[in-house]
């Protein structure tokens, strides 16, 4: 009797993913809307604190692009390395640079969104462009396919950031959750339900920004710059995504298991502050996740072998088309192969990740 509940637990579980699956391809092939032919004014913020070589190696890329009528904000974030000095050299030899000196104040200290309000204030232009320190564009058309993106009524423009490719479990890790996580959140703008961007590639206009009130919200959560801006000022209509390659921007990834948890407990505790839907979503589709693998892995000894194998591999084939067409897309096709091991490991450290967070807050976001 038992297995059998568990059978019939196990087949609504694995319909919850497939209708999730089912979602994500909305995504995957949808067409890509119509784009502006104008070049707006383009601001492009870069919030810095202790990036001193990474601007040194990154910032000739933004500086680089093909666009004709661009400045650069670089908020120095009260760094305690050369990145200011680096701002200035580059200063020197570059008129499209403004530079944001952020001094430590006891109100807002250590936080990111208090320099970040600041270089969007000092910004000339109406459309803003986000990126990190440590990022750098794919193409030297990032900025006009990002920012071709903007229309009358699209003020929010959500982008990819990929991570460079190296050989090792860590960084085959980290880019399946970039994957999985731009495939969800992509998703959810093309059903009209944003609920987060990535800081590393995010635009939008200084109204929308003012229009909340900034992040004054959620100021006083170190994190979430971009998630929790999303969640407040994205809507249906004001919110629209690219994945054209050459709108996608790249960074280093973590290279340890324990810089990757850090990284992910910063990003994940914002998610108690989402709206109760993208919450509720969100942990349906991890719960039903880890569900199955349970139940899948008990009911082989339990249950006809037949029956559970029938189950997932209805699962795998669909898993497989959908993540495999978006690893296509977001040009990640090395991850396919080990697709399985990695959704596994990857729920095992988001549920240590939950454990962590819940007796601890991450409080600085560097």
């Amino acid at each position: 009797m038992i297995p059998t509940v568990l059978f019939y637990i196990l087949v609504a579980v694995t319909s919850i993913q497939l209708i999730y699956f089912l979602c994500f391809s909305s995504f995957l092939f949808s067409k890509e809307l119509k784009k502006t032919a104008t070049t707006k004014p383009i601001s492009v913020i870069i919030c810095a604190k202790n990036e001193a070589q990474n601007l040194t190696k990154f910032l000739p890329s933004i500086l680089n692009q093909e666009y004709p009528d661009f400045e650069i904000i670089l908020i120095n974030d009260a760094s305690t390395d050369t990145t200011l000095e680096v701002m200035q050299s580059f200063k020197e030899k570059n008129t499209s640079i403004k530079i944001v000196d952020v001094k430590n104040i006891e109100a807002f200290w250590g936080n990111k969104k208090y320099a970040l309000t600041l270089g969007i204030k000092a910004a000339k232009n109406e459309h803003l462009l986000f990126t990190d320190a440590d990022c750098y564009p794919k193409s030297p058309s990032w900025i006009q396919e990002m920012t071709s993106n903007f229309s009358e009524d699209k003020s929010i423009i959500l982008g990819y950031g990929k991570y460079n490719t190296k050989k090792s479990f860590v960084n085959f890790l980290v880019r399946f959750e970039t994957l999985l996580t731009a495939l969800q959140y992509f998703t959810y703008a093309k059903l009209g339900s944003p609920y987060m961007g990535v800081g590393r590639n995010l635009a939008y206009t200084k109204s929308e920004f003012f229009k909340t009130n900034g992040f004054i919200s959620h100021i006083q959560v170190r994190s979430g710059d971009d998630d929790l801006f999303i969640q407040e000022a994205a809507t249906k209509s004001n919110t629209t995504f690219t994945i054209n390659p050459d709108s996608f921007t790249i960074s280093n990834p973590p290279l340890t298991l324990k810089a990757l948890f850090r990284q992910k407990r910063r990003h994940v505790s914002t998610s108690s502050y989402y709206k109760f839907k993208h919450k509720f979503f969100l942990g349906i589709f991890f719960i039903s996740k880890f569900m199955f693998y349970l139940l899948a892995t008990l009911l082989y000894f339990l249950f006809s072998w037949k029956m559970i194998t029938l189950v997932v591999a209805i699962y795998f084939i669909t898993f497989f088309i959908v993540f495999g067409i978006s690893a296509k897309k977001l040009e990640e096709k090395q991850l396919v192969f080990f697709l399985p091991f990695l959704e596994v490991f990857l729920l095992l450290f988001q549920f240590s990740i939950f454990i962590s967070n819940t007796f601890s807050k991450p409080t600085h976001w560097k």
